[in-house]
């Protein structure tokens, strides 16, 4: 178990770490266009999801057709364009700007690129939650830099002990790609394939609809029936609305002294449990 990237999450304000959410939710779209518009198309709109680089604190795009990838650096917001090769980079950070000033600098490099930047303006396949910055409103990149940061800390440790708990699942000969992050639904998600027809999804969300705060989840497909099944490390629990997954919540991870180790035990029991479910 690496223990020298974990970093402990000292605290929790929700609505503070919500409202960062929801603004790195709308950065994410950015790299999400970039994606459909300049990464090479694959099955299940494999090319549009995201990696975590824990050097940069960025979430990051596969390789552009034209060379090179796109970032976001979530601690302070702000847009990374990576030159091929050369390690070169340009930064665009996001505080105090507009959705329009993001288009007009990405087109403008993307341009220098060789690359066409009204490709960026085909609408998202999908709706975004409801936030002022989709009306037009600025980015407040500085404003939130303490949540900001602390959702950079979720972020890199739910990719360490996704990662981990990946490892053990392939030593059991199970099927299980890298974790990577979608940037619909912006969660950070690997799916174990059992057989053709089921799966065990191991993941990190930030925050949505069912809970506003982090938490981990492990969820089955098709739904056991969860009157079956057993309780949860880290006062985890079974959530039944919409899906079966055993949840644990950033409060709980938050409460314990070994947050990595307690993690890693709440991973790999309901794995264990529901691949065995």
């Amino acid at each position: 178990m690496d223990r020298s990237r974990w970093r402990n999450i000292t605290g929790l304000d929700r609505a503070r770490l919500s409202e960062a959410r929801l603004a790195a939710h709308y950065a994410a779209q950015w790299l999400a266009r970039i994606a459909r518009a300049y990464v090479l198309p694959r099955a299940d709109d494999v090319h549009t999801n995201l990696g975590w680089s824990d050097s940069q604190g960025a979430l990051t795009t596969h390789e552009l057709a034209a060379g090179g990838s796109a970032g976001l650096r979530i601690s302070e917001l702000t847009l990374v364009l990576w030159e091929e090769g050369s390690g070169g980079a340009q930064a665009f950070p996001l505080d105090s700007r507009r959705d329009e000033d993001v288009r007009t600098w990405l087109g403008d490099r993307l341009r220098e690129m060789g690359l066409d930047p009204a490709a960026l303006d085909a609408p998202l396949p999908y709706p975004m939650p409801a936030h002022a910055i989709g009306s037009g409103a600025p980015y407040a990149a500085r404003a939130l830099a303490a949540p900001l940061a602390e959702l950079a800390a979720w972020f890199g440790n739910a990719d360490l002990a996704l990662g981990e708990a990946r490892q053990r699942v392939l030593a059991r000969g199970l099927d299980a790609p890298p974790a990577c992050f979608w940037p619909h639904h912006f969660d950070l998600d690997s799916l174990i394939k059992l057989d053709q027809e089921r799966t065990v999804g191991a993941g990190f969300s930030p925050g949505d609809d069912y809970y506003d705060e982090p938490y981990f989840y492990v969820s089955r497909y098709p739904a056991p029936d969860v009157s079956r099944l057993p309780s949860l490390p880290l006062r985890g629990h079974w959530h039944t609305h919409d899906f079966v997954g055993a949840i644990a919540l950033a409060r709980n991870v938050i409460a314990v002294g070994d947050q990595q180790g307690e993690i890693e035990t709440f991973l790999s029991t309901a794995i264990d449990i529901l691949v065995g479910a």
